[in-house]
């Protein structure tokens, strides 16, 4: 379980702790308040540097600092400690390579209700997870309506209005080996330059189908048939087919959608009866990739054109 702080995220200790495969050695508050995607080695505060220390950032304990506490006398280490946590509220202390854990540090965390992890790694393997996780779970985020397939490797994205077809076109995907990522709503982060899309926890692997009701694709089509995440690299926009509407048959239009400021190729793909959308979008995921590759079919079929 997570929720929303007005200064960033809030998380289940089990949570985090099961995420970074943590040992969780003191609970502290029972809550983990993040909203720094940065972290401390506090080697520089524990020897009294503490300009521009931000105690708001997850502080991770290796074993170079582990050895220069020791290297105090219990009085010293618990002046350092002490001063250390008197800067506001540190969200948690991980400690690296399965370190024992110093009685002056417990006791310091137990003043301050600040929880305490372990773990098995080395300091920078640490550091190098938090990274990640930490950029993944602040990106900006924002919600949309559609559902989000993986294609021959290719992140789609389907939109459009409430019953074009969105649904059933990705159980025709999946029925032909593609994998669901999310169905109705799409959590879509940025994380870097990159968009990856995932569904909302409470309705993971479920997909609503008009006249059937809510399946779970996952009981029902195997743990190959979903995908718990996906970049998003291509957006279909399904809409009803207008007689009047001049739909591009060469390619020669170039749209994007841009979203949280990124921009991806787009395609709007008319539907009505008789038109196979499961097959058009696999040559739309196929025709993606080959251009990412260099090859566009409509400029060699200009340049042969031109070359008569």
């Amino acid at each position: 379980m997570r929720m929303k702080d007005i200064n960033g995220e809030t998380l289940m200790l089990e949570k985090f702790a099961n995420d970074l495969h943590l040992e969780i050695l003191y609970a502290g508050r029972g809550m983990l308040t993040i909203n720094s995607m940065s972290v401390y080695r506090p080697g520089l505060q524990l020897a009294g540097f503490f300009n521009f220390f931000d105690s708001a950032r997850l502080i991770v304990i290796g074993l170079s600092e582990y050895e220069y506490l020791r290297s105090f006398s219990i009085k010293e280490r618990k002046a350092r400690l002490a001063k250390l946590f008197s800067f506001g509220d540190i969200p948690g202390i991980i400690v690296c390579r399965a370190l024992p854990l110093m009685p002056e540090l417990i006791e310091q965390a137990r003043k301050n209700k600040c929880p305490i992890f372990r773990s098995i790694k080395a300091t920078t393997a640490v550091i190098t997870d938090l990274t990640i996780y930490l950029n993944k779970l602040l990106a900006p985020t924002t919600t949309i309506h559609g559902v989000l397939m993986e294609v021959f490797g290719v992140g789609v994205l389907l939109t459009g209005n409430s019953g074009v077809g969105k649904s059933e076109t990705a159980m025709e995907l999946i029925k032909r080996g593609h994998r669901l990522v999310a169905d109705d709503n799409v959590v879509v982060k940025k994380v870097a330059s990159e968009l990856v899309g995932t569904a909302p926890e409470a309705i993971r692997y479920f997909m609503e189908i008009r006249g059937i009701g809510i399946i779970n694709v996952k009981s029902m089509y195997g743990s190959g048939s979903i995908l718990n995440e996906k970049s998003i690299d291509l957006v279909i926009e399904m809409e009803t087919w207008k007689e009047d509407n001049n739909y591009d048959r060469l390619g020669t239009d170039s749209l994007s959608e841009e979203i949280l400021g990124v921009k991806v190729d787009k395609y709007v793909v008319p539907v009505r009866p008789g038109r196979n959308l499961a097959i058009i979008i696999e040559v739309a995921a196929r025709n993606h990739r080959l251009k990412e590759m260099g090859y566009d079919a409509t400029q060699e079929l200009i340049a042969r054109t031109i070359g008569r």
